[in-house]
C-alpha cells in the first residue's frame, strides 16, 4: 500500500523499502523516479540538461488512489500497487501500467576494472579499425545499484517509433530492440507514440525494450535509480519540443552541411581531393564538401595521429585555401583510438588521460576531451579543416570479424562485455555523447563563429545539442539494405535526434565471403580497402562496372536527396559521378538530376533546419506519427515525409539491371504509394491532385522518385536553371526564389534565412518571412521581414507559382522586406 510521504514541489510516495517521486518539469512533462532502500539520486543527468519544475499542479487522494493533475496532464496512482495511469488534460488514456504495478528493481553489484598500467595491451586492425584489447586487471566491487524493468500496457491500435538506428526499422509494436551502441546501432533510449506521448529513459548501461511474446516492458542492465520522463503533446511536434525542453535545443548546421557531400574509402593525398572538387566545377555539378577518411595522419606514425601526413598532404594550409577557393569545405575524419606510440597517444597516456586498453582515450573526463579537442585543433583545425568526421565512435564494437553473421544475443554479449572491460556498465551507451560534448565545446570555445559540424556513427539521448549528424553504420550495397534504410532513419530522427544520413550506395559493394558484414552484390569493378600505405590513388579504381549497382546507386541518391544530410561514401568503388557514366546518358542524368534538386530545395531544407532549432519540428518525419488517426499509416515502411509538405516514396526494387549488368525485361518500372487520408495530395513532377485515404501505383522511371506535395503547401525553391550557376550553397546571393502555392487548403511556411555560418542567429541575427495562404480569398501574404543580419540580401526576385487542380499560374514579385499581398487571377470557368 502506497502512502503519501510528502508534497513540497514533487510527490513522494512510499510502500515499504519503496519509494515513487512524481516531479513535474513542465505542464506536460512528469518525471518518475523509483528507488528502493536508498535515497534518491542528487548528482546531474547525462542525458537531461533542464532544470525547469513546475509545482502548480493539483494533488488529490481517494480511497483508491492520487491524482496529480496540471492542464496538460494527469497522473493516477494506484495506492494498492503504485501502478500509474497516465491521462492527458481532457482526460483521454495515453498509456498505462499493470494494475499489479510496472516498476521493477533487482538488487545487484556493481563492479569495475583496474588495469596494470604496464600489463600487455594486445593490438590489432580490422577492417572496421584498429582495437587494442588489455589483459591485466584487477576486477573490484563499486557499489551497489538495481536492475531495473518498466512495464506497459498499450492500446490495440497504437503505433510506437524511436530508440534510435537499428538495423530493423518500423514500428515497435510486437517487437523487440536491443539497446546498446555498436557499428549499426545508434541508441536513443526515446520511445514515441501515435497517441500523443513519449517516454525517455534516463538510464546509460544496456538496455532492452520488447512488445512481443515476453510481455511489453524496457529493461536497464544497470540504474541506480528507475529515473524517466512521460511527454504528453497533441502533436509529434510537441512530444519532440518537450524532449528537447529535457535534453537541449539542436544548434542549426552551416547552411552548407545540406548540400552535397562527396566521400569515399578514401582519398589518398591532397592533389586527388583538388582534383575531384575541379571536375565537379568543370561539370557544373554542384558540391560543397569533401571527405578525408581514415589515415590522414603520417605513414608509419600508428593509428589516429590528429595531424596531417607531410608527404601526401605537405601544404595543408594550401589545400584547404584551395578547396575554399572553389567554394568546398574539408570533412575530416578522427577517431577516439591512438596506437603506434604516435604523440597523441603518448600525449594522453602521460596525463593519465586513456582507458584501460591505453589506446582510447576517456571521454568522460573533461581534461582527456579538452586535451583529445586541444590535438585536433593544432594538428587539423588550425590548417582550415571545417567539419569532423567522429569515426568509431563505439570505440569497444568487438563483432566485426567471421564469415558468419553472430546471433544476436551472441553479439550483444560480445559488444556489451567489450564495452565494460573498460566502461562503467551503468555508463557503456553513453560514450558517444561525452566524446560529441568535447569536440563541440572545444571548437565552440576555439572558433565561436564557425558551427560544430560532427558526423558520427554512435549517438544518444541528447547528443544532438553538440551539433551531431548520425549515419547508419557500414552497410552494404544491397537492395535490402536500401529498403531497411528508410524506416531505420525514420525511428532515429522519431526520437528527437534530428540529423541522419548513410552512405549513399552502400559502404561495401563486393561480396567477400571471409565476412558476414561484406556483403554486397555487385563485384565487378571492386578493389577492396585502400592500402594504408598508398601514396597515390589506385589507377584502376575508376568504379563499378556493374549496371546493376549504377541503378541501385542512382535509386540510393534519390532517396538521400531528402535526408538531413546528403552524402556518398563507401569502400570497393569510387562515387564520383563520372563513375556511373557522362552527361547524355541515363545513370549520369539521373544522378545529376536529384543533385541539381536538391540545390533547388536548398531554400526548403534549410527552413526545415531553423524548424528544428526553434521550434523543434523534425525534417525527417514518419507518416504514422503525422497522420496517427490513419491506421493505414502504422505500418508503411518505404515512405516518409521530409518536412510537413513531400512524402516521399523511394523505390527499392530494381527495374533496369540485376547483378553482373543483366536485364530485367519484366519489371514494371511502378511502385505502390499510400497517400494519407484527409488529405489531398500533388504529384510533384505532374501537378496531378490525388485523393488521399488510398494506394496508386506511380510510375517510377530511372529518373523519378515518386513524390508527393501535400495540398495547402507552400514550398520554397530556386528556380530551375540556379543550379548551373550555383556550384554551392550561396554561391548567387541573390538568387530568386520561386514560391510554390500547392492549392486546396490554408498554409503557412516560415522562410529562415541567415549569414550561413557563425553563431550570430543565437542573438537574434537572422530573419524570417512569414508566407501565408488563405484559400477562400485566394491571397498570398508575405510578411514584412523579421529580423536582420550582416549580408542579408534586402531585395530578392520572387517568382510566386499557383499550383491547383486546374492550373498552374505565375506571378512575379520583387520582396523588399516590406509586407505585400499577391492575388491569383480569377480562374477560367
Amino acid at each position: 500500500m502506497f502512502t503519501l510521504e510528502s508534497n513540497d514541489g514533487s510527490a513522494i510516495f512510499t510502500s515499504d523499502a519503496r519509494r515513487l517521486r512524481i516531479a513535474f518539469i513542465t505542464e506536460s512533462i512528469v518525471r518518475v523516479t523509483c528507488t528502493e532502500g536508498k535515497p534518491f539520486q542528487t548528482g546531474p543527468s547525462r542525458i537531461v540538461t533542464t532544470r525547469k519544475s513546475y509545482t502548480e499542479y493539483v494533488l488529490h487522494e481517494d480511497a483508491d488512489a492520487f491524482t496529480l493533475s496540471t492542464h496538460a496532464l494527469t497522473i493516477v496512482v494506484s495506492k494498492r500497487y503504485g501502478a500509474i495511469r497516465y491521462q492527458d488534460g481532457r482526460g483521454n488514456l495515453l498509456m498505462r501500467e499493470p494494475e499489479r504495478g510496472g516498476r521493477w528493481l533487482t538488487a545487484k553489484g556493481v563492479h569495475r576494472n583496474i588495469f596494470s598500467q604496464d600489463g600487455s595491451v594486445a593490438l590489432g586492425e580490422s577492417v572496421d579499425g584498429a582495437r587494442a584489447t588489455a589483459a591485466s586487471y584487477e576486477t573490484v566491487f563499486d557499489r551497489n545499484a538495481f536492475e531495473a524493468k518498466l512495464e506497459f500496457v498499450f492500446a490495440e491500435d497504437e503505433a510506437l517509433f524511436g530508440l534510435g538506428s537499428h538495423e530493423e526499422g518500423g514500428n515497435l509494436r510486437g517487437r523487440a530492440r536491443e539497446l546498446y551502441q555498436q557499428n549499426m546501432k545508434a541508441v536513443v533510449p526515446f520511445l514515441v507514440s501515435t497517441r500523443g506521448y513519449g517516454v525517455l529513459l534516463d538510464c546509460c548501461s544496456l538496455m532492452t525494450f520488447h512488445d512481443d511474446a515476453l510481455g511489453s516492458y524496457w529493461w536497464a542492465d544497470v540504474a541506480d535509480e528507475l529515473d524517466f520522463y512521460v511527454i504528453a503533446g497533441e502533436k509529434f511536434d510537441d512530444v519532440t519540443r518537450g524532449y528537447h525542453e529535457l535534453t537541449g535545443n539542436a544548434p542549426l548546421p552551416p547552411k552548407w552541411a545540406f548540400g552535397y557531400v562527396q566521400s569515399k574509402e578514401r582519398y589518398v593525398n591532397a592533389r586527388e581531393m583538388v582534383e575531384v572538387v575541379r571536375e565537379y566545377r568543370r561539370r557544373l555539378i554542384p558540391l560543397d564538401a569533401i571527405v578525408l577518411d581514415w589515415k590522414s595522419w603520417p605513414n608509419g606514425s600508428g593509428w589516429g595521429q590528429k595531424s596531417f601526413d607531410p608527404v601526401r598532404f605537405p601544404d595543408p594550409d594550401a589545400l584547404t585555401r584551395e578547396l575554399h577557393q572553389m567554394g568546398a569545405r574539408l570533412m575530416v575524419s578522427i577517431w577516439p583510438i591512438m596506437t603506434g606510440g604516435c604523440p597523441d597517444q603518448k600525449e594522453l597516456l602521460e596525463g593519465g588521460l586513456m582507458l584501460g586498453n591505453r589506446s582510447t582515450y576517456n571521454a568522460f573526463l573533461p581534461e582527456a576531451r579538452d586535451c583529445y579537442w586541444e590535438q585536433a585543433a593544432r594538428g587539423l583545425f588550425a590548417h582550415g579543416v571545417d567539419a569532423w568526421w567522429c569515426d568509431c565512435t563505439e570505440p569497444f564494437e568487438a563483432d566485426w570479424s567471421g564469415a558468419v553473421k553472430p546471433e544476436p544475443h551472441t553479439r550483444l554479449d560480445i559488444n556489451v562485455g567489450q564495452s565494460k572491460l573498460y566502461l562503467d556498465p551503468g555508463e557503456i551507451n553513453a560514450y558517444s555523447l561525452l566524446h560529441s560534448q568535447g569536440i563541440y565545446e572545444g571548437q565552440r570555445r576555439t572558433a565561436p563563429a564557425k558551427r560544430v559540424v560532427n558526423l558520427t556513427r554512435s549517438s544518444y539521448a541528447g547528443q544532438h545539442r553538440y551539433g551531431t549528424i548520425t549515419w547508419n553504420g557500414d552497410i552494404c550495397a544491397t537492395w535490402e539494405t536500401l529498403r531497411r534504410s528508410i524506416p531505420e532513419g525514420v525511428n532515429f530522427c522519431a526520437a528527437g535526434e534530428p540529423y541522419w544520413t548513410l552512405d549513399i550506395g552502400g559502404f561495401f559493394v563486393n561480396n567477400d565471403p571471409q565476412f558476414w558484414f561484406w556483403r554486397g552484390d555487385y563485384p565487378a569493378g571492386c578493389r577492396g580497402l585502400t592500402g594504408a600505405d598508398a601514396l597515390e590513388p589506385d589507377p584502376n579504381d575508376t568504379g563499378s562496372r556493374d549496371l546493376g549497382y549504377w541503378e541501385l546507386y542512382a535509386r540510393w541518391i534519390q532517396y538521400a536527396a531528402f535526408l538531413p544530410m546528403f552524402r556518398s561514401h563507401g569502400t570497393d568503388v569510387a562515387r564520383e559521378i563520372w563513375r556511373f557514366g557522362e552527361e547524355g546518358t541515363p545513370f549520369y542524368d539521373a544522378i545529376a538530376k536529384y543533385i541539381r534538386l536538391r540545390y533547388r530545395l536548398i531554400p526548403y531544407i534549410y527552413s526545415l533546419a531553423a524548424g528544428v532549432t526553434f521550434r523543434s519540428r523534425m525534417m525527417m518525419r514518419s507518416v504514422a506519427l503525422d497522420f496517427p488517426e490513419d491506421v493505414a499509416t502504422h505500418d508503411i515502411l518505404d515512405q516518409f515525409l521530409f518536412g510537413a509538405a513531400l512524402l516521399v516514396c523511394p523505390v527499392t526494387e530494381p527495374m533496369y539491371y540485376a547483378s553482373n549488368s543483366q536485364p530485367i525485361t519484366d519489371a514494371s518500372r511502378t511502385r505502390a504509394v499510400y497517400l494519407p487520408t484527409g488529405q489531398r495530395w500533388f504529384d510533384f513532377w505532374t501537378e496531378t491532385l490525388h485523393e488521399g485515404g488510398r494506394m496508386l501505383m506511380a510510375d517510377a522511371p530511372l529518373d523519378v522518385i515518386p513524390l508527393y506535395v501535400r495540398a495547402g503547401s507552400i514550398l520554397p525553391m530556386f528556380p530551375i536553371g540556379v543550379t548551373q550557376a550555383m556550384q554551392f550553397i550561396d554561391e548567387v546571393k541573390n538568387a530568386p526564389y520561386e514560391i510554390r502555392v500547392y492549392r486546396g487548403a490554408d498554409a503557412e511556411f516560415a522562410l529562415y534565412e541567415d549569414a550561413g555560418d557563425s553563431y550570430g542567429y543565437e542573438d537574434g541575427e537572422c530573419a524570417f518571412v512569414h508566407i501565408f495562404w488563405t484559400e477562400d480569398s485566394g491571397e498570398l501574404t508575405l510578411s514584412a521581414r523579421e529580423g536582420d543580419f550582416p549580408g542579408l540580401v534586402k531585395e530578392r526576385e520572387y517568382s510566386i507559382v499557383f499550383i491547383s487542380e486546374r492550373a498552374r499560374e505565375v506571378q512575379l514579385v520583387r520582396y523588399t522586406g516590406e509586407r505585400c499581398t499577391v492575388r491569383r487571377r480569377a480562374e477560367k470557368p
